[in-house]
């Protein structure tokens, strides 16, 4: 069977991905927060998707409003027309995600997915402003990305889920477990560390690799961990630093603006 080839996934690697926007150095998954990123050079960046009570899809991470803006209560519980007034960091508003999407034709879109209700929604977003070649779902639900798929089609790049990550950490040590991974994916997007035990290695790599999977590694904030990564050989790092991303890239010769 032919490998699926996704055009998100073109660019060089590895690729670099900014996380909410570059959480630490901005006020994160902001209009501002993105804008800094893509002038920098990004081309990758990270958000996530939640749902008001009216079905307007929101660039944003919490299922509350309480850590991040000026307001409280649950996003799916409350319509846009109050939403849009919360201030994220008391100062920027909260981000439609439609205006994300086409506020820069050539960026490419990691999105989240916090929950099954933002499916149907996202599905439609995307193919009215035409994103699908630009978008890669993830999400810690398997269910949730066999959904999106299903919605979508098999264009549509997706990470593994849980359960695939699972299985490919497996079949690392036991080829008796490769049947176990199902290749529908064009990424695996893993943490460092699984259960208290460090997850991306040799192994790892190498069972990802043989599938033509990509790893990409979050959320990496040092840049003696980025050096690590590289020479270890993964495809891809989401950090909050990306002014630090992108300085060890450019050092290492690997930095790809857009």
């Amino acid at each position: 069977m032919p490998v699926q080839r996704f055009p998100f996934l073109d660019g060089p690697v590895p690729l670099a991905m900014a996380h909410r926007g570059g959480a630490i150095e901005h006020v994160e998954n902001t209009r501002p927060a993105f804008q800094a990123c893509v002038d920098l050079g990004y081309r990758y960046l990270e958000t996530d998707v939640r749902a008001t009570a009216d079905g307007v899809l929101v660039a944003f991470h919490d299922a509350v409003l309480d850590r991040v803006t000026d307001r409280v209560g649950r996003i799916d519980a409350l319509p846009w027309s109050e939403v849009r007034h919360a201030l994220i960091g008391g100062r920027e508003p909260v981000l439609p995600l439609e205006e994300l999407l086409t506020a820069w034709p050539d960026v490419r879109f990691n999105i989240d997915v916090k929950t099954a209700g933002v499916l149907a929604p996202l599905a439609a977003l995307i193919r009215r402003t035409g994103t699908l070649d630009r978008i890669c779902l993830a999400s810690f639900s398997d269910a949730r990305v066999a959904a999106a798929r299903r919605l979508l089609g098999p264009e549509l790049c997706t990470s593994l889920g849980p359960k695939g990550v699972a299985a490919l950490r497996l079949s690392s040590y036991s080829p008796r477990a490769a049947g176990l991974v199902r290749i529908q994916a064009g990424c695996a997007q893993v943490p460092l560390h699984l259960g208290g035990r460090p997850l991306v290695d040799e192994r790892f790599l190498a069972a990802a690799h043989e599938r033509s999977l990509q790893v990409h590694v979050w959320t990496v904030d040092d840049p003696d961990e980025v050096d690590r990564l590289l020479d270890l050989g993964v495809d891809g790092i989401l950090t909050d630093r990306p002014t630090m991303l992108r300085e060890v890239y450019t050092r290492r010769g690997v930095w790809a603006p857009a």
